[in-house]
This record gives C-alpha cells, sequence and structure tokens, in this order.
C-alpha cells in the first residue's frame, strides 16, 4: 500500500482459527518480528488498534493510574 503522508491502510482475511496474518510492510515498518507479543485495544464504536510497542509503557501507566483515581 502507498504511503499517504505516514498514514498507511491495509487489509487482513481472518483465518478459521481466528488468526491475521500482519502484512509484511507493516512489519517492517513498526518492527514487528516473529514470536513479538503485541497488544490488541479495541472499543466496541471506535473499533480495534493494534498500537506500537513503544507506547506500551505509557498505555500501562495510563490503565493503572486512571484505576487508581477511581478509588
Amino acid at each position: 500500500m502507498a504511503e499517504n503522508n505516514g498514514k498507511y491502510a491495509w487489509t487482513v482475511t481472518v483465518g478459521e482459527k481466528g488468526q491475521i496474518v500482519i502484512p509484511k510492510q507493516a512489519r517492517e515498518i513498526f518492527g514487528i518480528n516473529s514470536g513479538d507479543t503485541l497488544i490488541l485495544l479495541a472499543d466496541e464504536k471506535q473499533g480495534i488498534a493494534i498500537p506500537p510497542k513503544a507506547c506500551f509503557m505509557d498505555i500501562a501507566a495510563k490503565v493503572f493510574s486512571d484505576r487508581n483515581e477511581e478509588k
């Protein structure tokens, strides 16, 4: 898929076991390698997102800080 100001779109097919294959170009751009663990975020209204690995700590910090504020 062609680049458009750093924005990309790919299509994937869900297999019989519910698995998807991340396109090679996407894996290369985002540094996703075999055996990596990814986080999948979902919202029924906004859809599904797989954020870059570099964001994991920021996401975890936000989740846990929001949780502590509710108490």
